[in-house]
């Protein structure tokens, strides 16, 4: 029962939450210089419509008029929200954003959940190696890597890969998530194709994460290496793999919330890497909408985003106490 009311406060706080970002996002997006609807309505004018025809036509496919105040088209908004509506994009001719959203969601959810996974198993096992080999060069060796990886902006790094893989050496393709004379579906060529153009940007997001969680876990597992039970394990004459399972099971414990809290970011998209592979994810989206002033779909985004934030940030609650009995306790 506590359980459920806990569930259920978690819940509210997060539709408030929801409410409060949406609320924050419609206003700031709609202060940003430029305004396309008028821009549309000035378009359609100038192809023969009388204003209050161009008037009518702006309102189906948007939803308001060009200069219906902004208060009205707030409440229009979030009575749109409540019914699970995002508006019609600006930009896509009317298109509704909820397809739109869901058409790049996989692309994005291929790419960085890909790349998250393998960067987050592959620190975590290198953050571990380094704290306990602190001293030795593999150690060193592993905590310099990990920072000069961590110091290197995704663009960077992409940039570097593409052209090491694509043009000092044609190994990979470069750009489009898969050969554009390809028939998308379940068979081998496509398949292929896609795996093969995921290979660069899967790789630029996993080297530019790994620095991150190598560092964060060595740092942990320091801190865990003085606990009493370590000692206690000493004493007992537990064998050093042993040892080392339950050094690293504690110590993974506070990237558990970390890692949650980057799968519900995860919908951001990764607007760098997208951009440099021509990948058509939610990051490319939102550089679109943005730069195309398309109010609808940016606040669809910022949207989905704060909702895979707070879900996933419950989740991580919950995770958390399953993984650790201290705080069921």
């Amino acid at each position: 029962m506590q359980i459920l009311i806990r569930l259920g406060k978690r819940i509210l706080a997060g539709i408030v939450m929801v409410l409060v970002v949406a609320t924050f996002t419609f206003f700031l997006v709609r202060l940003m210089p430029g305004n396309p609807v008028a821009a549309k309505y000035n378009d359609l004018i100038l192809h023969g419509m009388t204003p209050v025809q161009a008037m009518d036509q702006v309102r189906v496919m948007y939803g308001f008029i060009p200069h219906q105040p902004l208060w009205q088209q707030y409440l229009l908004y979030i009575n749109q929200i409540l019914h699970f509506n995002l508006g019609r994009s600006i930009s896509y001719d009317g298109v509704p954003v909820l397809h739109i959203i869901l058409a790049a969601a996989p692309w994005t959810i291929i790419l960085v959940l890909t790349g998250l996974i393998a960067s987050f198993v592959v620190g975590i096992l290198a953050g571990v190696i380094a704290a306990i080999k602190r001293s030795s060069v593999t150690g060193s060796a592993l905590s310099l890597s990990g920072s000069i990886l961590h110091g290197i902006p995704q663009f960077v790094m992409g940039l570097f890969l593409a052209y090491v893989f694509t043009t000092l050496w044609v190994i990979l393709p470069f750009g489009a998530p898969y050969n554009a004379s390809l028939t998308p579906g379940f068979n081998w060529p496509f398949l292929s194709s896609l795996a093969r153009h995921a290979i660069l940007p899967v790789a630029t997001y996993a080297l530019s994460s790994y620095g991150g969680w190598m560092l964060t876990m060595k740092s942990s597992v320091i801190t865990v290496l003085g606990d009493d039970f370590i000692l206690a394990s000493e004493v007992r004459g537990l064998k050093t793999w042993t040892q080392v399972k339950y050094i690293a099971h504690n110590a993974i414990l506070p990237l558990f919330t970390v890692l949650a809290l980057s799968i519900g970011f995860m919908f951001g998209g990764s607007l760098f890497i997208e951009d440099i592979f021509d990948y058509p994810g939610l990051g490319n989206l939102l550089l679109h909408a943005i730069s195309s002033r398309d109010y609808p779909l940016m606040s669809g985004a910022f949207l989905l985003i704060t909702v895979a934030v707070i879900i996933s940030n419950i989740f991580a609650d919950f995770l958390y106490s399953v993984v650790d009995p201290r705080i069921r306790r």
